[in-house]
């Protein structure tokens, strides 16, 4: 790194980046959006600590990669502070305070979820989350599909995924390549800010990811980069799967956690367009499996709204749900020990390829912007994310609109048909959410709907 750089990290002491990035991680409620402005007002608008072009060149560069971008733009400017070891403690900063709460509420959940008043308050709060979704998909949409070759794309990856049961992971692959080939045909990329260069010098030893600070920088200095985040990504998920082969050399690699600790994996690997599409991976495969219901999906991600955090700590509730249901040799004498493992595995498994992407990549991060293959390969992956996040508000809105769903096979589709009445009084909730969001925001109209169940049951029980 450049002297300038060097001094102007000395000023940070330990204390102040703890601070600032413990702020941001107990501040950061509102999805993506709401806790990127949280970093912005902290560390740029506070602090002084980044300048913009530095910030959203960073947010781009994290929208590049697979997992939650806003958990990842923390590890990135963790590590622009004071290195790997600052990019570790802003990474799991900004994940602690969301992961503690959500384990919190799960334990409340697995204790009282089934009481029947209990039940009423997340019948409300289910309806609300239909209007959530439909929001995001609006917005998504507006903001992503600018022409008639990504409408097209997001059309074909809704109905692969809505009809067909292809699964996430391939649709993701497959629109990368698309977009990689006929990305121009997509319009222009949606990014949050301009894909700009940080204002380092181009000889910042920084960008050398651990080689010499001297000499030039020029096509010999290029493998030693290269060479430090291979074996970056080497180490990283050696660590990441060492967890999961120790559980399957304990439990065997045919037991329930094993199977829950590969598919959160798997997931990991391909979780481009944030925690709305992942969740249509997990309502493919996890309720699929039994693990959890789909309206335990739906409760799951309600809650992770009202934490801080990323969105995706409704895998971690899954993981308490399934690690809850299933035996091990732990259950006749610790029986709530399950949860817990279910809980740290799939933690684990989501944020771990998050950090070693960033961490590996980041010194990087300038030459891959300006690749223009990566940009339009993005970009495809972007306009078929919104057919994704369609097809899962289509899969909450019937399992909680109607009494039941029934999924009746026609040949290779898979038809999803109401099998019952309609629930008028979700359908209001819902309509009404719809209506508050954009003037109370997420918090007043989850609660407002909690309420709204909560009086429903009372009707239902006193009349």
């Amino acid at each position: 790194m450049t002297q300038k750089d060097a001094r102007f990290q000395a000023d940070i002491s330990a204390g102040r980046f703890w601070r600032a990035f413990l702020t941001i991680g107990i501040l950061s409620f509102g999805g993506p959006a709401g806790q990127i402005a949280t970093m912005h007002r902290e560390l740029i608008e506070k602090r002084r600590w980044f300048d913009e072009a530095m910030f959203l060149g960073a947010l781009n560069f994290c929208m590049l990669l697979p997992g939650p971008e806003a958990q990842q733009l923390a590890t990135w400017c963790g590590w622009r502070l004071r290195g790997i070891g600052g990019g570790l403690i802003a990474g799991m900063l900004f994940i602690l305070p969301g992961a503690v709460v959500m384990a919190g509420l799960a334990w409340i959940y697995i204790g009282f979820g089934a009481q029947p008043v209990v039940s009423g308050v997340f019948a409300g709060v289910q309806a609300a989350v239909v209007a959530v979704v439909a929001q995001a998909v609006r917005r998504l949409a507006g903001r992503t599909l600018r022409t008639r070759a990504a409408w097209m794309l997001a059309g074909v990856a809704f109905v692969l995924i809505t009809l067909f049961g292809v699964p996430f992971p391939a649709i993701i692959a497959v629109a990368a390549a698309i977009g990689g080939v006929a990305g121009g045909a997509l319009g222009a990329p949606a990014a949050h800010g301009p894909a700009v260069a940080s204002p380092a010098p181009a000889n910042d030893a920084a960008n050398d990811a651990g080689g010499d600070a001297g000499g030039n920088i020029g096509a010999q200095r290029a493998p030693p980069r290269w060479r430090t985040a291979a074996i970056t990504l080497l180490v990283g998920v050696a660590l990441w799967l060492t967890p999961l082969l120790l559980l399957s050399a304990w439990l065997g690699s045919d037991h329930g956690l094993v199977d829950v600790g590969q598919f959160f994996a798997k997931l990991a690997a391909a979780s481009f367009g944030g925690a709305y599409a992942g969740l249509a991976y997990v309502a493919q495969g996890a309720a699929g499996h039994g693990w959890v219901t789909p309206s335990e999906i739906i409760d799951g991600l309600a809650l992770a709204e009202t934490t801080p955090g990323p969105l995706v700590l409704t895998y971690q509730f899954v993981g308490a749900l399934a690690g809850h249901r299933i035996p091990g040799p732990w259950t006749p004498w610790a029986p709530g020990a399950g949860a817990a493992i279910g809980m740290v595995l799939v933690l684990w498994m989501t944020f771990a390829p998050s950090f070693t992407l960033v961490l590996a990549l980041a010194p990087q991060f300038d030459r891959l912007l300006a690749q223009p293959r990566l940009a339009r390969a993005l970009q495809g992956v972007t306009a078929a994310v919104v057919g994704v996040v369609a097809s899962l508000g289509l899969w909450f809105a019937l399992h909680v609109l109607f009494k039941s769903v029934a999924v009746t096979a026609l040949g290779p589709l898979q038809l999803w048909l109401p099998g019952g009445p309609i629930d008028g009084w979700a359908v209001g909730i819902a309509a009404g959410a719809l209506l508050l969001l954009g003037r109370l925001g997420m918090l007043p109209v989850l609660g407002l709907a909690a309420l709204a169940g909560l009086a429903h049951w009372f009707f239902l029980n006193n009349s």
